[in-house]
């Protein structure tokens, strides 16, 4: 999610800005090397520009990047085939994205809007919990276009157009998915801020790391396990939790490292039905 560690990337004119748009934690991949960092400033820079309204930004790829981006596809297409719930299966052949290189945002609007009317449009780096999902509600996700370090291609601990594109786009085909993003994003725009902290804890143990069994077999529907080939090894293996949107909405949660447990429910169906009428709560 975009919205984990709440941090705003500055405006273009503030002081400082033009020298590091994304700034880097130390224990992140890519902190030692200057030419992925200069790299992700540029593509950053294109979010920074983008005039809404726009077609999204279209980016040009390095062989690099694009070697990241089908090694990711690679190893998760038959984790997906074992251990995703059958929605996502179907969403992803619906969405059909590329293999072979990293699809533009704009090419991937065209695919999901038409049957949900959600899109992606560009952001620089992470931005607050808020703002994040309050956009669901008008069907906008906001998307980073920078791919993760190569040196780590299984694991990322910031969101990027893997994560983006194959955890969240890949989805937004399906209207369960797209009415649970939206219903996150009303919900938001009527919270306290007290409520957000709650929905960003319930939205990280749902749409980012959510499972459900299906045939008896724990599965993923979360964004952040399906496209991380390291989560989706850790959920064999990792504590599972009963499914529980009150207890959910109060634990906090680590953006940074593998998830030490998972809240699984009974089906993805019964997760979104819970999730939706946890929701209603911010009607009044």
């Amino acid at each position: 999610m975009n919205d984990a560690a709440v941090a705003e990337i500055p405006p273009a004119d503030a002081p400082g800005a033009g020298l590091e748009l994304v700034p880097l934690d130390q224990d992140h991949p890519g902190f030692r090397d200057p030419a992925y960092r200069a790299r992700r400033n540029e593509i950053a820079r294109l979010a920074l520009d983008y005039v809404p309204g726009d077609p999204a930004p279209r980016v040009d790829y390095t062989p690099e990047e694009n070697a990241v981006w089908r090694t990711v596809r690679e190893l998760l297409e038959p984790r997906h085939r074992d251990f995703a719930v059958a929605e996502y299966r179907d969403s992803v052949d619906m969405v059909g994205l590329e293999r072979d290189g990293i699809p533009q945002l704009e090419d991937v609007n065209e695919r999901i809007r038409p049957r949900t009317g959600f899109r992606m449009l560009p952001v620089a780096g992470l931005v607050s919990a808020g703002a994040f999902l309050s956009f669901l509600a008008d069907r906008v996700f906001l998307s980073t276009q920078y791919i993760r370090h190569p040196s780590r291609p299984l694991y990322t601990p910031e969101p990027d157009i893997v994560h983006e594109l194959i955890g969240h786009a890949a989805s937004f085909a399906h209207p369960f998915y797209a009415d649970l993003s939206r219903a996150f994003g009303r919900a938001a725009r009527r919270a306290s801020e007290e409520g957000v902290e709650q929905l960003a804890r319930l939205y990280w143990f749902s749409l980012e790391f959510g499972a459900a069994l299906e045939d008896g077999v724990a599965k993923a529907y979360g964004a952040g396990l399906l496209s991380s080939v390291d989560e989706m090894d850790h959920l064999r293996r990792a504590e599972l939790r009963r499914f529980d949107c009150d207890v959910i909405a109060a634990t906090p949660f680590d953006p940074t490292a593998l998830q030490p447990f998972y809240f699984i429910a009974p089906s993805f169906v019964e997760a979104v039905r819970q999730i939706g009428s946890w929701l209603r709560r911010f009607e009044s």
